[in-house]
């Protein structure tokens, strides 16, 4: 029994562990201590909750009793300060009693000063009054100045078209003039032709007049009527130099624009070898809202015409005047790169890239066409192989092994794979 923890009641021998004893006795033990504790705690927890509703308590007591001091000091202080007010009063009103005379002069005085002040607002006011009646006249005489410069503009841009009309109708008559002087027969013909014709020949015969009176040295050459080529070449020349450069001119008087007389002008003014072409029409293309070029051509109205063609002439006379500085450098060289930057060599490109652009359009929409027919074959291929298959498979799975099977519509495998 030496390290034996065990021991036997000498009552009714029963064993008991001294370990399991002293536990339980420490377990007591440790229990009543965090028992203790915890009553403790609480009621420390318990005394200071108390500890700080009493310091609550007074905080608000202090607090009100500073606000009632407060008052009172307010109190005594506005008690203070209507006392100093009535002595002030009182002082004021014997003052005011020992110097009445001073105070009546001061008070007119405050008085003229403020009547100067009022005549002053008013002169003030008066004077903004009439600025703005000023600036409103102003801003009327603008506005008016400003319609007036409108309607002069109105006015200029109607009689320009007047004065245009007059001159197309002047020509018209001139025309017509001319036109009685010819062969019966002939009259008949023009007059079936319809009016159509007719202005179209009137603006032309009033662009070539517009050439004749401004530039008296240049060459007009207008071509015959039913005959190929532009309406009218205007051979430029001055009083030094001849032929300094060609100028195409195509008249056309339409309801609307055809982009089929570009390529037809160009190759009009590559059969005359014109420098520069300017077609003149009464209706612009689509994408263009004022005179320019497109696609190497001059289009303009006839108005703008009048302009454009001083313009024109002058930069072709500049151009040949640079020319003829370098014309004694000599060599083939030379001569090859004068033709190469010439306008005969840019419309003969031009030509040529045009007519394979026409080409490959074609192409193109041939192209298209094909694969249109080729998509449509190609569905309807499909859409029958589909029902094939599927009627073949359907009449597979009835019959069974006892159909004959169609290769072509039968699943390939591979055989060294089943043999594996």
């Amino acid at each position: 029994m030496k390290n034996s923890t065990h021991i036997t009641c000498p009552n009714c021998n029963t064993s008991i562990d001294v370990n399991d004893v002293l536990k339980h006795q420490l377990e007591e033990n440790f229990r009543k201590e965090f028992q203790a504790k915890e009553l403790k705690m609480a009621a420390d927890l318990n005394e200071k909750q108390q500890a700080l509703e009493t310091e609550k308590r007074a905080f608000s007591q202090q607090k009100q009793e500073q606000e009632t001091l407060f008052q009172e000091r307010i109190e005594t202080e506005k008690k203070a300060a209507e006392q100093r007010i009535r002595e002030e009063l009182r002082k004021k009103v014997e003052e005011e009693q020992q110097e009445q005379l001073a105070a009546l002069n001061k008070e007119l005085t405050e008085k003229s000063q403020k009547l100067r002040e009022l005549n002053k607002m008013s002169a003030d006011l008066d004077r903004i009054k009439r600025e703005k009646e000023e600036l409103k006249e102003q801003l009327e005489a603008e506005n008016e100045r400003k319609l007036n410069e409108q309607m002069a503009q109105e006015k200029e841009r109607i009689q320009k078209k007047v004065d245009e009309e007059n001159e197309f109708k002047f020509a018209q008559l001139h025309k017509q003039l001319e036109d009685q002087k010819k062969l019966t027969e002939e009259m008949k013909r023009k007059q079936e032709q319809g009016s159509m014709q007719l202005q179209g020949e009137v603006q032309e015969l009033a662009i070539e007049t517009y050439l004749t009176t401004h530039f008296p040295l240049d060459t007009i050459e207008e071509v015959k009527k039913g005959a190929n080529g532009a309406d009218c070449v205007q051979v430029i020349n001055t009083r030094e130099v001849q032929n300094c450069g060609i100028i195409c001119y195509e008249s056309k008087r339409t309801k609307a624009f055809s982009e089929a007389w570009i390529p037809k002008f160009k190759a009009d003014m590559q059969a005359c070898n014109a420098n520069i072409g300017v077609l003149i029409t009464e209706v612009l293309p689509k994408d263009m809202q004022r005179m320019g070029m497109k696609d190497g051509v001059w289009i303009c109205t006839f108005e703008e015409f009048k302009g454009l063609v001083g313009v024109l002439r002058q930069s072709l006379i500049s151009i040949n005047t640079a020319l003829a500085s370098q014309q004694n450098k000599g060599g083939k060289i030379e001569l090859l790169y004068d033709f190469l930057i010439s306008d005969a060599f840019r419309m003969q490109i031009e030509a040529i890239v045009s007519g394979f652009t026409a080409m490959k359009a074609d192409l193109e929409k041939e192209k298209r066409a094909m694969q249109s027919q080729w998509k449509k074959r190609e569905k309807n291929i499909e859409l029958v192989t589909k029902n094939t298959i599927e009627m073949y498979g359907s009449i597979r799975g009835i019959a069974g092994n006892s159909m004959k099977a169609v290769e072509s519509l039968e699943l390939e495998v591979d055989v060294e794979l089943l043999e594996e």
